[in-house]
């Protein structure tokens, strides 16, 4: 079994490393450094927090991603994700609730990975990913309209109606001028890359506006009049922490861990798709749980994988470790030399970069598909949606996650089954010779908790003329405790009846369950065979006996 921290830099240098990759790594890692300043700072300020906790979260968090990750290629930093979660967390518990909250995940992360939990995580339903997905997309853009629009509004209510509400009671006191400079910088955004392949269109777009508003001092707001100047360093500082009051981060951590974890390995799956590669899933949940440990500390909000600036990486020749740690280092050094002029940066622009980014992160044409698929994929996708728009993101997620599991255990137990010999049409003829007072059941799918009940109520419908019954297990993978239960039941109640029953073709790991079950025990020895003739010989020769017991007694 592969170690559980097995970090993919390590082992890229100590299996002959290729040094001529590393121009490629650098130069990728700078063109993701110049991608990532525009993305980090309007995370940051979207989230409620000022413009450099975005950036130190990409320094502090992305160069210990890619150092201890278990991805090659994996960027990591603040997302779009999480500014929902983190907008909620600091309006209800301030900087210091969301430090703790941050910190808290971490450790959720490292145990996610240490109990290697990456596997598990790689099945949340796609419906549910694409429902919450595009539920923060839309709560995104609505986040931008008072930028977008220049409304002179102070603070914005938390819901989704209360802000739209307020905006379209002050639509009329919009500002061209950042209306402009938003539809400017979309458009620059969006198109830019076609003229300039190599430098990303918000960071144009960016440069543009920010000397357009300086020069002819448009009166529009920026970075500096909102927050004040941009710091060129950061501190180490500790929260404060009272443990009276932990059980009220554990939702928030949970929440930030569960989406931190989903999207990091996501973005590595599709990173692993574009390099045909392989990353180790419980290696990068461990990089990221002490990335979100080490970035609240140095004055960070939460991080994880980034699916946007990775595949930015791999475009553009990154193919090591090394261009994540270049990627962070690149805006170490834009933070420490040109810190002051980015606080000359117009909101509007930065809300034209979001509702670009928003716009990318809606899943339009997946949440599309998945509407006309199965009825269950489009209720688990509409529910999720719904919730996280209107509600919360932290429900939307535990109820998604809930319905996702009712729903697919409703499924199969559908596909699981219980018939009789007479019932199966294509066994009548081996089962012809099967002498009278013997009769066979076949259980079909896993013996769980969802069709258990089921199964229970068919075979105790058993005709009373039977003496012994052969219960075909062939086609069952598993049973849990509830199986064990409900057939023990059975049992009992078919052995007061005075008949006798034996299980047929039970897979070993199945049988591993009965005998702790103590099923095996209750049936006694020698009736469970490994096949049906084995079966069927036990049948006939508890028949026997039976009819003998029979005779000598009368």
């Amino acid at each position: 079994m592969e170690p559980v921290f097995k970090p993919k830099l390590f082992s890229i240098l100590r299996n002959n490393f290729d040094k001529k990759s590393i121009p490629n790594d650098v130069f990728a890692g700078i063109i993701v450094g110049i991608v990532a300043l525009p993305l980090a700072i309007a995370f940051a300020v979207a989230s409620g927090v000022s413009p450099e906790k975005g950036l130190i979260t990409a320094i502090v968090a992305g160069f210990i991603i890619s150092f201890l990750g278990g991805s090659r290629v994996q960027i990591g930093g603040p997302t779009g994700a999480f500014i929902v979660i983190v907008y909620g967390i600091i309006n209800q518990y301030g900087l210091d609730g969301l430090m703790i909250s941050t910190i808290l995940a971490g450790f959720f992360l490292l145990a996610f990975g240490f109990f290697r939990l990456g596997a598990i995580l790689k099945f949340i339903p796609h419906p549910l990913i694409v429902g919450f997905t595009s539920g923060i997309a839309l709560v995104i853009f609505s986040t931008q309209i008072k930028d977008a629009l220049g409304l002179p509004l102070e603070k914005l209510p938390a819901d989704f109606i209360g802000k739209w509400s307020l905006y379209l009671q002050h639509i009329t006191e919009f500002n061209h001028w950042s209306i402009i400079i938003t539809v400017a910088t979309i458009l620059i955004t969006l198109y830019a890359g076609k003229l300039i392949p190599k430098i990303p269109g918000s960071f144009i777009a960016i440069i543009l506006m920010t000397a357009l508003v300086a020069i002819f001092s448009l009166p529009v707001n920026t970075i500096q009049t909102i927050y004040g100047a941009i710091p060129n360093k950061f501190d180490f500082s500790m929260p404060t922490v009272d443990l009276s009051n932990i059980g009220h981060y554990i939702q928030p951590a949970l929440t930030i861990a569960i989406l931190g974890a989903i999207e990091s390995l996501l973005s590595a799956v599709v990173a692993d798709g574009m390099i045909s590669g392989h990353h180790r899933s419980n290696t990068e949940l461990i990089a990221q749980g002490f990335a979100n440990i080490a970035s609240p500390l140095f004055g960070g909000i939460p991080a994880t994988g980034a699916i946007a600036r990775t595949a930015t990486n791999i475009k553009n020749g990154g193919r090591t470790p090394i261009a994540g740690m270049v990627h962070a280092v690149t805006l170490l050094l834009i933070m420490l030399v040109f810190g002051k002029w980015a606080a000359l940066i117009p909101m509007p622009c930065l809300a034209g970069i979001l509702i670009v980014v928003s716009y990318n992160m809606s899943e339009m044409k997946s949440f599309g598909s998945i509407l006309k698929s199965s009825k269950y994929d489009a209720f688990i996708l509409v529910t999720t949606f719904l919730l996280t728009v209107f509600v919360d993101l932290t429900v939307a997620i535990e109820v998604g996650v809930v319905l996702s599991s009712l729903l697919f255990m409703e499924r199969m137990s559908k596909l699981s089954t219980v018939i009789s010999a007479e019932q199966e049409t294509d066994a009548l003829e081996s089962y012809a010779n099967v002498p009278k007072g013997i009769e066979i059941f076949e259980i079909s799918g896993p013996f769980f908790f969802a069709a258990a009940r089921r199964y229970e109520e068919t075979l105790k419908d058993i005709r009373h003329t039977s003496k012994v019954v052969i219960i075909r297990m062939r086609h069952v993978p598993f049973i849990d405790s509830t199986g064990i239960r409900n057939l023990k039941g059975t049992i009992k109640d078919l052995k007061a009846r005075k008949v006798r029953v034996v299980l047929s073709g039970v897979r070993p790991e199945v049988r591993t369950e009965l005998e702790k079950g103590g099923i095996a025990q209750l049936l006694g020895e020698g009736n469970i065979a490994d096949n049906f003739d084995q079966a069927l010989v036990m049948a006939e020769h508890h028949l026997r006996e039976r009819e003998l017991h029979a005779h000598h007694t009368a």
